[in-house]
C-alpha cells in the first residue's frame, strides 16, 4: 500500500471514530439509531451520485426534506451538513487518487495536472459567493427570491445536460485538454462566483457548473468530476459555517446518521466512475445533471 493510499485510510478512518464519539455521547443512542437510522440509506445515494458526478448530493436530500415538513432554511442548512461528511470523504479518496496519478507517467497522469490550479481558482470564489448571499450582500439580493432561482436553475440545468447529450457523438473524436488558458482562468473565478451564490440557496450549483465548464472545455472528464467533488467539499464547509453559528437550522439527528451513509457513498464513487468509458460516464454525468435540473424545479 502507497503511503498516498495510507493517508487516505487514517483520514477515513479519522472520519469514523469521529462518529462513533459523537453517536455514544447521546444521551439515549438506541433510541436515535431505532428513530434515525434509516436515514443512512438517503446519505449513501446522495453521496453516491454526488461524488460520482460533482453535481452536488442535494437534488436528493432536498425534495426528501421537504416531504418531512423541513422548512426552506432547514432542509438547506441540513444538506449542507450532510454534503460534509460525504463530499468531505468524496474529496479524500478522489485527491488520493490524483496522487498516485501524480507519481505515473503517461499521458492520463498529465491530463491530471491542472487539478491543484483550478481548485485555487475557484474554491475562494466559490466560499465568496456563498458568503454574499448568506450576508445578504446586496449584489446577490438581486436574485434572492428562492422560486424563482429554484426555476431558472432547473432549466439552465435541463439545458445543459442536453447539450452534453448532443456532444456524445463527439467523444471519441477530442484529445482533452491538459492546460489551462487565461480565458479558462478568468470564466473558472466567474463560474466559481456564480455557482456559489446558487450554492448558497439550493445546496447544488458550483460543483456542477465548474463540471460542465471543464467537460465543454474538453478537459478529461474524470478530472472534471474530480475537481467538482473537491471543490464541492471545500464550498460545502464554507456555506455550514453560517448555519452551525447563525441561523442554526441544522437537524443534527438527521445529520448524524444520513451524514455517515455520505462517507460510505463518498468512498465508493470513484469506483462507479472508473467502471464506466469516457462516453458513458459522460452520458451518466449528463443524465444526472438532468435529474438535478428537474429536481430543482418548483413542486
Amino acid at each position: 500500500m502507497t503511503l498516498v493510499n495510507i493517508s487516505a485510510v487514517k483520514l477515513r478512518l479519522l472520519l469514523v471514530i469521529i462518529w462513533c464519539i459523537i453517536f455514544l455521547s447521546q444521551s439515549q443512542p438506541l433510541a436515535l439509531f431505532s428513530e434515525y437510522a434509516g436515514f443512512s440509506f438517503l446519505g449513501v445515494t446522495g453521496a453516491l451520485f454526488a461524488n460520482s458526478t460533482g453535481a452536488g448530493g442535494g437534488v436528493v436530500f432536498m425534495p426528501f426534506f421537504k416531504q418531512l415538513g423541513f422548512t426552506p432554511m432547514m432542509a438547506v442548512a441540513t444538506s449542507f451538513a450532510i454534503q460534509c461528511c460525504g463530499m468531505t470523504a468524496g474529496a479524500i479518496t478522489w485527491w488520493a487518487f490524483y496522487r498516485k496519478l501524480t507519481q505515473q507517467v503517461g499521458h492520463i497522469a498529465e491530463q491530471w495536472q491542472p487539478l491543484a490550479q483550478v481548485l485555487l481558482l475557484t474554491v475562494p470564489w466559490s466560499i465568496l459567493g456563498i458568503a454574499l448571499v448568506q450576508y445578504n450582500a446586496p449584489i446577490f439580493n438581486l436574485i434572492s427570491e428562492p422560486e424563482q432561482l429554484h426555476m431558472s436553475f432547473g432549466l439552465f440545468s435541463i439545458a445543459l445536460a442536453v447539450a452534453i447529450f448532443a456532444t456524445l457523438p463527439l467523444s471519441s473524436m477530442v484529445n482533452p485538454r491538459t492546460i489551462l488558458q487565461g480565458f479558462d482562468r478568468l470564466a473558472l473565478m466567474a463560474i466559481a462566483l456564480v455557482g456559489g451564490a446558487i450554492t448558497a440557496w439550493l445546496s447544488v450549483g458550483v460543483g456542477e457548473l465548474v463540471a460542465v465548464y471543464l467537460i465543454f472545455r474538453r478537459f478529461n472528464i474524470t478530472f472534471a468530476i474530480a475537481c467538482a467533488v473537491i471543490l464541492s467539499a471545500f464550498s460545502v464547509w464554507g456555506a455550514v459555517i453560517y448555519h452551525v453559528l447563525i441561523s442554526q437550522a441544522v437537524q443534527w439527528p438527521v445529520v448524524l446518521f444520513a451524514g455517515a451513509g455520505a462517507i460510505v457513498g463518498g468512498i465508493l464513487a470513484k469506483r462507479l466512475v472508473l467502471h464506466f468509458s469516457p462516453r458513458n460516464l459522460k452520458l451518466f454525468f449528463a443524465a444526472w445533471i438532468l435529474i438535478l435540473g428537474l429536481g430543482t424545479l418548483p413542486y
